[in-house]
């Protein structure tokens, strides 16, 4: 349940493959809160969007299954790690649609399913904290519409014109 809800959360992760003789390849995915789905306690997906073109995480995953997902949680000042196996499905449209977040406009090219094997959770001593810009702005709103309320309050208990917002 723990990872079910971080995951719920990620708005982006790494992506780690290798080659079948061993060279390594990590490639970022990002997309809304929730693109990351939990199919069941074993099994996540995610609808992998049209990207750079390289293909290099769907040839290593062709002739090698073994992957791991890295999930960095700056605000919070933490990171799930997630060993396992992956696999790319192409040509689903059901199965693309349904992961497919509501309202983006991002284009599905295939699926990845992952098979978790293993995960696990680092201390964040040494992770920075960090915030998505969405959320600063969205931060300030709120302070900025407040300040302006006590404002407009303290002119009013002082019997003065209401300040311009």
């Amino acid at each position: 349940a723990d990872l079910a809800d971080r995951l719920a959360e990620a708005t982006s992760f790494y992506l780690a493959t290798a080659s079948a003789d061993g060279q390594p390849y990590i490639q970022h995915r990002g997309g809304p809160k929730g693109f990351l789905k939990v199919l069941d306690s074993r099994t996540l997906a995610f609808a992998d969007f049209s990207g750079n073109r390289q293909y290099i995480t769907q040839g290593n995953l062709s002739e090698n299954p073994r992957a791991y997902i890295f999930l960095m949680d700056y605000a919070h000042r933490r990171r799930v790690k997630i060993w396992g196996t992956a696999r790319v499905v192409e040509d689903d449209a059901a199965l693309t649609e349904s992961l497919m977040p509501g309202g983006y406009r991002a284009r599905p090219e295939q699926v990845i399913l992952f098979t978790i094997e293993a995960w696990d959770t680092n201390c964040p001593q040494h992770i920075p904290q960090k915030f998505d810009a969405a959320d600063v702005a969205e931060a300030i709103v709120v302070r900025d519409t407040r300040i302006a309320e006590l404002e407009a309050e303290l002119a009013r208990l002082k019997g003065e014109p209401r300040p311009a917002v």
